[in-house]
């Protein structure tokens, strides 16, 4: 439980992020006629955020289910559990940027939404494998 817990204090981390940039940084670069460069940035940002944070609730959900309703026997391993969770959430992040399916509300196409999506993605894919979070028996 305790890497759960280190999973859902990174995604405070996120959530705190993405609301600093949505509600300071974004109003002020827009404002202030930065470069396109930090126009891009504070635009596409909360996708990068939105891509981390779907991994991290997906991991979580994973390896909490993998280790309460599956018998020792024919339990996952971590790594895939990883895997699907990134799987899922690109699935989902790359479905709404191509308006396939609008769960996230009002979204309109940009080629950078989906590239910091992807980078989302993969911060995440890496985190996992870095921290390697895992679920302990009780």
């Amino acid at each position: 439980m305790q890497d759960i817990r280190k999973n859902v204090r990174i995604l405070l981390i996120i959530v705190v992020v993405f609301i600093i940039n949505k509600m300071a940084l974004r109003p002020y670069v827009l404002e202030n006629d930065f470069p396109e460069f930090f126009q891009v940035f504070v635009l596409s940002f909360p996708n990068l955020c939105e891509a981390i944070a779907g991994s991290i609730l997906l991991v979580n959900l994973g390896l909490y289910g993998n280790q309460m309703f599956l018998k020792p026997t024919i339990r996952f391993k971590e790594h895939v559990i990883y895997k699907v969770s990134i799987l899922v959430a690109a699935i989902y992040v790359i479905l709404q940027e191509f308006k396939i399916h609008n769960l996230g509300g009002r979204n309109t196409y940009d080629p950078y939404d989906v590239l910091f999506s992807v980078m989302g993605l993969v911060i995440a894919y890496v985190l996992f494998h870095y921290l390697k979070p895992k679920m302990h028996a009780t």
